[in-house]
């Protein structure tokens, strides 16, 4: 299959998508795709990349194609455009599949080394850092990224000349209609990193439990020479290794993991930690994003970076080049009366709460407006009270509609409105306001000044609120 195939993505403004049709073209495969009319995060990373999404779904768009790549949004495999290719006899594999066998590397005529990022928080980040220390080593890493521009690294998708191909490697189902198999288990790589284990899908999981059984096949994956390197300090994965039998490296605060962070500080947007290992130190480390929880994601790294070879002083260089991810503690702005604008994709409970921690700590003196739209109905339900205890840190809590997925039917028993009055039972100052017009409005009425900051989080469209004109949002 070295030949130059010429691949059609179905949804290809979705994270993943586009991460894999920039590989393929960079690897010189024909690539097209389709998908809504909406400017998505990744339109820009496209648009760079020199590929123009075709508008909505047609069964013309799959002529003279050899390969579809598809995913569980606009119908899954009930999409047009994937009915016809099956109909014609082209074949067509998920999103999931697909970055299992670019992993492969035979579709390229490739032999790599994969390196798999799973985990309910953080993989992105991780990723992210760890493609950016194999690239500052000159390995030239393949890797996809579940989002948009990554300073450091200049594209979410890129086919490298090394040998290692780092990806996300996410739990959801294949396509959650038809095929409910774990995404990541199409993945075989070499090293796997797990950052934690929580129910983030509840419209996929009954159970954490059965999440961690998921997460489990996945690990087995390995081969006998691989590694799993895993957050010790979660709960749910240290549960997992007591049924793990492969080799594992353990990180994180606790002094029973293999490498631990005994000293953390966050300061002007920059996270300073020390780590040891076994009792000898390996001194201090920076990484210039803010967090504790970055400092983790950056350990975790380190790890894995140490197993392929790179030393630990280039290692702490690599680290200090990583600046942050689209739609990651972005800064996006500020606002004509003086605050600073930020987005954040935090969409789970505990995002939620660590994301607001960090810009307490990054911003002690300052008030933070929290922008939140939930996302989806099963996740708001099943994590209703979760939900309600995650945002202490903001001194005013604005909650929009929730965001549907494209998957899921509406549900009319939970609604941000009722969330909302939930929330104000943790946080005095609550406000519901349905659309996010009515946001642009409240921020345009409330002329927030130089001591607030203000945050857009969620992981649907809340960030397009920023972008409205009327709030005159400059650099």
């Amino acid at each position: 299959m070295t030949k130059k195939l010429k691949i059609h993505f179905v949804g290809i403004k979705g994270v993943g998508q586009t991460a894999l049709s920039i590989i393929a073209k960079e690897a010189g495969m024909v690539v097209s795709g389709s998908d809504i009319e909406e400017e998505f995060i990744t339109s820009e990373c496209l648009r760079k990349a020199g590929i123009l999404p075709l508008v909505g779904f047609s069964e013309k768009n799959v002529d003279k194609v050899d390969l579809v790549i598809t995913t569980g949004a606009h119908g899954g495999f009930d999409n047009i455009e994937v009915l016809t290719a099956k109909k014609k006899g082209i074949k067509v594999i998920t999103k999931g599949e697909a970055v299992g066998v670019f992993m492969k590397g035979e579709i390229f005529g490739r032999n790599f080394d994969g390196i798999s990022v799973a985990g309910s928080h953080g993989k992105t980040t991780l990723t992210a850092i760890i493609a950016t220390i194999l690239k500052e080593n000159s390995l030239d890493p393949s890797f996809v990224v579940g989002t948009g521009d990554i300073p450091s690294l200049g594209a979410p998708g890129h086919m490298g000349r090394g040998k290692y191909f780092v990806a996300e490697a996410d739990e959801y189902a294949t396509e959650p209609k038809y095929d409910r198999t774990a995404q990541f288990l199409w993945q075989f790589p070499k090293i796997t990193i797990f950052t934690n284990i929580e129910l983030d899908h509840p419209d996929i999981y009954e159970s954490v439990e059965q999440v961690r059984g998921v997460f489990l096949k996945f690990a087995k994956n390995l081969p006998k020479d691989g590694v799993l390197v895993a957050n010790g300090d979660d709960g749910q994965v240290r549960a997992l290794l007591k049924d793990y039998d492969g080799r594992a490296v353990t990180y994180g605060f606790s002094p029973e993991c293999d490498f631990q962070i005994s000293k953390v500080r966050v300061s002007d947007l920059q996270t300073f930690f020390w780590i040891s290992s076994h009792g000898v130190s390996l001194g201090e480390f920076t990484i210039n994003v803010p967090g504790e929880h970055n400092a983790l994601n950056a350990l975790g790294a380190l790890i894995t970076c140490s197993e392929v070879g790179i030393s630990i002083a280039n290692i702490r260089k690599g680290l200090t080049k990583f600046t942050g991810t689209k739609r990651r503690f972005e800064y996006i702005g500020k606002l004509p009366n003086g605050a600073l604008v930020y987005d954040d994709y935090a969409h789970h409970p505990t995002e939620v709460k660590q994301t607001l921690r960090t810009f307490r700590q990054s911003f002690p003196k300052k008030s933070i407006v929290c922008i939140f739209q939930p996302h989806t109905y099963s996740r708001t339900k099943e994590l209703f009270e979760e939900f309600s205890r995650s945002f202490v840190d903001a001194n005013t809590v604005i909650l929009t509609n929730i965001f549907p997925s494209l998957r899921e039917e509406k549900d009319k028993t939970v609604s941000s409105e009722k969330l909302a009055k939930n929330v104000a039972n943790f946080n005095r100052k609550t406000v519901f306001l349905p659309e996010l017009s009515d946001v642009v409005e409240y921020i345009e009425q409330n002329s927030f000044d130089r001591n607030c900051i203000v945050v857009t989080m969620g992981a649907g469209d809340v960030y397009k609120i920023t972008q409205n004109s009327k709030l005159k949002v400059q650099k």
